[in-house]
């Protein structure tokens, strides 16, 4: 079932969205500051490609180990990203998740969008992985 909803995901929009994460990384790399964001950027438009099946979790539970992005400067980043535009996609996801859920058809992509909030509000110190199931 998830390669069927990736697919359908995937060509009615998951790949528009996906472009949109990756020019915001680039746009991120140019600075060195920025490639935190941009890293998080490019990890979030993988997720947006084919999200049925995976999630996004804390680096750190995944590792064992704090690193940069799962301390306190991932806090930090995670923060800025936040008050510098991350609720503004947050809210773009939510609305395109309520307009999913107006549909019966729509309900599962909605729940993807709503996975995408939360990765979009603190996207610095996560990684996608493999659903256990």
């Amino acid at each position: 079932m998830a390669l069927i909803g990736n697919i359908i995901w995937f060509v009615f929009g998951g790949f528009f969205m996906a472009l949109g994460w990756y020019l915001c990384g680039l746009l991120m790399f140019i600075s060195i500051i920025g490639i935190p964001w941009g890293r998080s950027c490019f990890m979030l438009g993988g997720f947006c490609l084919w999200p049925f099946g995976r999630e996004v979790v804390n680096r750190k539970w995944v590792t064992g180990k704090d690193d940069i992005g799962t301390g306190v400067l991932g806090l930090l980043g995670n923060i800025i990203w936040f008050l510098c535009g991350g609720w503004l996609l947050a809210i773009g996801h939510l609305a395109s998740a309520l307009l999913c859920f107006l549909t019966i058809i729509g309900i599962p992509f909605g729940l993807q969008h709503i996975k995408l909030v939360g990765a979009t509000l603190a996207p610095v110190g996560k990684t996608v992985v493999q659903r256990a199931g």
